[in-house]
């Protein structure tokens, strides 16, 4: 069988417009703000492979952990039909475990990053020569369509990493909902959740020794340095990630070291010494919180999955009618 992989795109053809119209928006907001979906370019992506390799990131090789020891429950839960379908593929480490288990005639991994998609799925082609590969380049922030010729009755979908913590409770439930739409009926949604820990634990994770997510976070500022004829210096901001206890959720910033004024598209923005850029958040559930989330948006709970230590869970959901 000669390798292939079907690629589809759903992203708007002027993607640095929707970039710069995001960005001025939230640099002229009260406090300033950036959508952590822009940290995934090609160079940001990369970073992010090398943040799940740093000893204090627990979440990667937890997750891993789980879905090794579970993967064969999932198979048999999902059934014999399903296909698999992938959202925020990145590098698509996580989903071997499940392709092995399950065995799907096909695949479709969904990502904002069109140079990781490809590389990513290519390379699953090649690792899996039976099975029907397909990307999807997509914001799954937005209204997703399932691609022209991805045919499943009853797929599963992945959504790994934790990447459910990115958006706000009420976003989450949103887009829980916009999958049961997206999803048929008995169809299967997989989800890893980050759980509620200590401080101590969560801060570390995301402020490694080794400096690769304070990397990751300002390489925000130089793909707006790069991509929107902006003079902003990444050097005049430093990395900032802390636990908001109140909300249940880790914060990354990013905090301008002095006074200063940036240029971005013409348009000129203050920052005062001190003040931040809000970049991400990453909430962080309970057991019952999640499954309660999952059935505020059409899912029923079927399976829970956590290591001993209950640091990080693995979510089996079922699109209810």
């Amino acid at each position: 069988m000669a390798l292939a992989v079907r690629f589809h795109d759903q992203l708007s053809h002027n993607s640095t417009a929707s970039l710069g119209d995001e960005i001025l928006a939230g640099f002229a907001a009260r406090p300033k703000w950036a959508s952590p979906k822009f940290f995934y370019d090609r160079r940001g992506s990369e970073l992010f492979e090398k943040i799940t390799e740093q000893p204090e990131y627990y979440p990667t090789r937890t997750e891993e952990l789980i879905l090794s020891l579970a993967a064969h429950d999932i198979a048999e839960i999902a059934g014999p039909e399903a296909d698999l379908i992938e959202l925020g593929s990145g590098a698509s480490r996580k989903v071997r475990l499940l392709l092995e288990a399950m065995r799907p005639s096909s695949y479709l991994g969904i990502d904002i990053s069109e140079d990781f998609l490809r590389s990513s799925t290519l390379q699953l082609a090649a690792d899996y020569p039976w099975l029907d590969v397909h990307a999807l380049c997509a914001d799954f922030c937005d209204e997703l369509h399932l691609p022209e010729g991805f045919d499943s009755v009853c797929p599963l979908a992945f959504f790994p990493g934790s990447s459910i913590g990115n958006f706000t409770p009420t976003q989450a439930q949103q887009f829980l909902t916009r999958l049961h739409c997206l999803l048929p009926v008995g169809s299967g949604l997989l989800v890893g959740v980050d759980l509620i820990k200590s401080k101590t634990v969560l801060e570390a994770a995301y402020n490694d020794a080794a400096g690769v997510t304070e990397a990751f976070n300002l390489n925000l500022l130089e793909r707006i340095r790069c991509e929107l004829d902006s003079d902003i210096d990444p050097r005049r901001f430093m990395h900032k990630a802390i636990f908001n206890e109140g909300q249940s959720r880790i914060e990354m910033h990013l905090v301008s070291r002095e006074a200063q004024d940036v240029t971005i598209k013409g348009r000129r923005f203050h920052f005062e010494a001190g003040e931040s850029l809000h970049t991400e958040n990453s909430y962080k559930y309970s057991l019952a919180s999640f499954a309660a989330l999952g059935r505020s948006a059409g899912f029923e709970s079927i399976a829970q999955w956590t290591d001993p230590q209950q640091l990080f869970s693995v979510h089996y959901l079922q699109r209810s009618v």
